[in-house]
């Protein structure tokens, strides 16, 4: 799968580390799991949305842009990392957020709403649960032209098919990983939320023959409702790449058990999570995404899902910066749903 063709930005040198976790898979009690690393990316602080920026931001930039407009919910990382490739650029950066929970937008928040500030956004707009973002986004690119200004608006999540070339990027890093260290994985657990990440893999895998079957843990929808966004995603990577390829139904698995009650919203699961990693192997978690995404590991893993000899690969996305709006909630100090 040949990526030079597209123009790239370069925003992390070298590979994100692989590493299998020996105390975490100690306390878990099998299976063995490993892994990667993508908060360890460039940007600001770090994650998966950083790969895809790579290359949507290329584009802004070859299109002229002087404006970067995203969207996502309070405390999105994908909005903190756009922001970020923003400043790198010396672009700026107007940010839409969906109020999804009522009441859970304020502008005094730490967090990455700290970040936004911090980073000097050029404007933040809130807007209620359920609002048509795509139109959203197209009247700040609306306001902006009419001030003579160029907006390049990048979907939330940055998940569109030129945004998912970054975790085709990442199917090639990680081959290339696992050969060098000599190590078999035999599945591997990804979060899937707007479906970029989890469906660029995916035709990453499909693309490169990399035979190793991916498991989503949904941090916002069940199945039903998860599986096709993924599906069209992988097929949108595959087509823009210009391949050969119909992206099987059935290499689409996701569950979607460990995000209730709501998008967004602590649940015990993700609490203890959160607090196994950090306790075993010093590595942090976010409460939206990783750390249900990580409840879910563990659940199955329990369940007999996951097998005591198999290895796991746990792809870490980011979005520890989240954890410090949410302190009490992490450290079991206040109550949550289960």
């Amino acid at each position: 799968m040949d990526l030079s063709r597209f123009p790239r930005r370069i925003y992390t040198h070298g590979e994100t580390p692989l590493e299998f976790m020996p105390r975490f898979t100690q306390a878990l009690g099998g299976p063995q799991v490993w892994i990667k690393r993508d908060d360890q990316l460039g940007l600001t602080p770090g994650g998966n949305k950083t790969r895809k920026l790579e290359f949507l931001v290329a584009d802004a930039l070859a299109q002229g842009a002087d404006t970067l407009v995203t969207c996502g919910a309070p405390q999105s990382n994908h909005c903190r990392i756009t922001l970020a490739a923003a400043v790198r650029e010396g672009l700026k950066c107007r940010i839409v957020i969906e109020e999804r929970v009522p009441e859970s937008f304020s502008d005094e928040a730490s967090g990455n709403h700290f970040m936004f500030r911090l980073m000097g956004v050029d404007n933040i707009d809130v807007v209620p649960a359920g609002t048509d973002m795509a139109a959203a986004m197209k009247r700040v690119a609306d306001e902006l032209a009419a001030v003579g200004r160029k907006a390049y608006i990048i979907a939330g999540g940055g998940s569109n098919a030129l945004g998912g070339l970054g975790y085709v990027a990442c199917a090639q890093e990680l081959q290339q990983q696992l050969f060098d260290q000599g190590v078999k994985i035999d599945r591997v657990v990804v979060g899937s939320g707007s479906s970029g990440t989890h469906g660029g893999l995916l035709a990453g895998f499909l693309g490169n023959r990399i035979n190793i079957p991916i498991v989503g843990i949904g941090v916002s929808r069940d199945p039903a409702d998860q599986d096709p966004l993924v599906h069209r995603e992988a097929q949108a990577v595959c087509d823009l790449l210009g391949i050969d390829l119909t992206v099987p139904r059935e290499a689409v698995l996701s569950f979607g058990d460990y995000w209730r009650p709501k998008y967004s919203v602590p649940n015990r699961k993700m609490v203890e999570a959160v607090q196994m990693l950090a306790r075993t192997e010093g590595i942090l978690l976010d409460p939206v995404y990783t750390g249900k995404v990580m409840a879910g590991l563990i659940d199955l893993s329990r369940k007999g899902y996951f097998r005591k000899d198999e290895k796991i690969l746990f792809l870490h996305t980011g979005g520890a910066t989240s954890l410090h709006a949410y302190e009490q909630v992490v450290l079991g100090k206040v109550p949550v749903a289960d």
